[in-house]
């Protein structure tokens, strides 16, 4: 494109030669400049709209408000959605915490109301003279994330905790330290003693309970039934296997009430007091073995249950 200059103050016509490249710097100068122009006029539309009073500028900025407070109420509600899910898990595992903790006071001897589970622990202090800051969103999220893995940890530890409390109190069912007659008392303890049919020094393997006929005999421990017949010595025996290769003897029994085969608790009332066998007078022969051989029943007895 060429341009030609004529005036009274040149001496003669001037050409000027414009190209491509002046033609797209143009154009793009003068893009720029409606742009400028029209983001100024916006701006100044935007700026002065309420003073100006324009009713269709009016309705614009009353619609880009709904607009972002629609959006932030949505954003708002979608986070409150997420932190009541957060919320019903952390209550679930405190609930858990509750039942295990509870679990665990009767298994250590406490009551479950001595430890206040249900009462918010006692805090206070007087204010700091540093100033108080405001949780962030971000803030809070992430104390919440620390608060439900403490609670997940926790609650492990006293699930391992009861696991093992458990696996104890089951042990101690299992093992003979209830007094297989209530309100008798020892008519001859373990160790050597005067055999009352020969007169002769013997061992005796067990503790006799001096109880009239008929008095009920109790388990002192968990297990299982593995002998319940008449024996020529013992008199109507009964042996319960209690696992450990441990086993209680209840001998000279008037009467059984278990077979072999049964599962009996601690304290099961599994036979009477009574006379057979080798005996000589009404009495419950008591013995503790192990591996075959006799432990004296007392160690046993004398243990906390």
């Amino acid at each position: 494109m060429n341009i030609i200059l004529v005036s009274e103050r040149l001496p003669k016509a001037r050409t000027i030669t414009l190209g491509w490249p002046h033609l797209i710097a143009s154009g793009m100068a003068m893009f720029g400049l409606v742009i400028l122009l029209a983001g100024a006029l916006n701006y100044g539309i935007l700026r002065f709209a309420a003073e100006l009073n324009i009713p269709y500028v009016r309705e614009v900025l009353v619609s880009i408000q709904r607009q972002q407070q629609e959006k932030n109420q949505s954003y708002l509600q979608d986070n409150l959605n997420a932190m009541a899910v957060r919320l019903g898990q952390m209550q679930a595992q405190l609930l858990r915490l509750e039942t295990l903790g509870e679990r665990l006071a009767k298994l250590a001897g406490f009551k479950p109301q001595d430890l206040m589970f249900n009462e918010v622990p006692g805090r206070g202090g007087a204010p700091s003279s540093i100033p108080s800051q405001n949780l962030s969103l971000g803030d809070f999220t992430q104390q919440i994330d620390q608060l439900t893995r403490q609670l997940e940890d926790r609650g492990d530890k006293l699930g391992l905790l009861e696991s093992m409390y458990t696996q104890e109190s089951a042990r101690k069912k299992m093992i003979p330290t209830k007094l297989p007659v209530e309100g008798g008392w020892y008519s001859s303890n373990f160790g050597w003693r005067i055999d009352p049919f020969t007169g002769q020094r013997a061992f005796h393997e067990g503790i006799d309970f001096m109880a009239e006929e008929g008095t009920p005999v109790f388990s002192a421990a968990a297990g299982v039934v593995v002998y319940a017949e008449f024996h020529p010595q013992y008199g109507n025996m009964i042996e319960i296997d209690h696992g450990n290769d441990l086993i209680s003897r209840y001998a000279h029994a008037s009467k059984k009430y278990v077979k072999v085969g049964d599962v009996v608790l601690r304290g099961t009332r599994i036979a009477d007091v009574g006379r057979t066998g080798r005996a000589t007078g009404s009495h419950l022969h008591f013995e503790v073995r192990q591996r075959g051989a006799a432990l004296n029943p007392a160690r046993f007895l004398q243990l906390p249950g």
